[in-house]
């Protein structure tokens, strides 16, 4: 398709380097391949309209909650690349801002990969396509601000509040993650805050309602989707040999859920 082939040719072209304000240039070093687990031409959850969604192997946490662990280990995922990525975006370009959507880039942790998922979100941004980052935040300080200049929203995976139970949820600390939900809001980021609930994990009210406080204080959180967990994921920790700690927890109830979104309501947050 011609309208493929100058895309890519676009994104392959040299450009000319922007200057930094402090009289530098910015390296952007092309990646050829990365390492891909599936892909979702018409997901409808993660992000505005109908996306494309990518899902890159590789992820530094281990939740207990996981629907994917399969995705942890980044070399057992498909080697692909970025232009074969770019040339199947390109084809759905048309849909996809007909259809009011765009780009997403999950995992897995897409910034295990981040000049890979750079170059991809790149090359979205040229061809006119809106762009959200899926991620836990933990490996912010690899995202670069000319990175974040492509990225039009961060869907932002808090799991905890305190440290205790973030590392009990994550098995990694919180902190990096803060540090990049904060530094989002100074950049006048657009997030989309996730936060899955765990009956006996992750419904500590008072933790809840802290989250709430300090999303609300960041001034640049558009909603917040609490998540209920369920199990679908548990047939691949079998397949991949790994203990399911949660077997035995059921899914939140209904009274729970709602409770949880009228703490993230009372800071004036749009929870669904």
């Amino acid at each position: 398709m011609a309208h493929q082939t100058n895309l890519l040719a676009f994104r392959d072209a040299p450009r000319a380097p922007e200057a930094h304000a402090d009289g530098g240039r910015p390296a952007r070093r092309p990646v050829a391949h990365g390492f891909v687990h599936s892909k979702e031409a018409g997901g409808a959850v993660d992000g505005p309209g109908i996306r494309y969604v990518l899902f890159v192997s590789g992820c530094p946490l281990r939740c207990q909650y996981c629907h994917n662990p399969d995705t942890w280990h980044m070399r057992k995922g498909k080697e692909t690349s970025v232009r074969e990525v770019v040339a199947e975006i390109a084809s759905y370009s048309g849909f996809l801002k007909r259809a009011k959507g765009g780009v997403t880039i999950t995992g897995g942790e897409p910034l295990t990969q981040v000049e890979f998922t750079a170059e991809i979100f790149h090359a979205a941004k040229a061809m006119g396509l809106h762009t959200a980052l899926d991620t836990s935040g933990y490996l912010g300080k690899r995202v670069s601000d000319e990175m974040l200049q492509d990225i039009d929203l961060v869907l932002l995976d808090i799991k905890a509040f305190t440290e205790e139970t973030y590392r009990e949820v994550t098995g990694v600390e919180l902190q990096p993650t803060l540090d990049f939900a904060k530094r989002l809001s100074a950049l006048g980021k657009k997030i989309w805050l996730r936060y899955v609930l765990v009956p006996g994990l992750t419904d500590k009210l008072d933790e809840i309602a802290g989250l709430a406080a300090f999303a609300a204080s960041l001034g640049v959180v558009e909603r917040v989707d609490i998540l209920p967990f369920h199990k679908l994921g548990e047939f691949k920790w079998e397949a991949c040999g790994k203990e399911y700690k949660l077997a035995n927890t059921e899914p939140p109830s209904r009274e729970l859920v709602e409770k949880v979104r009228t703490i993230f309501r009372s800071e004036g947050l749009n929870a669904s």
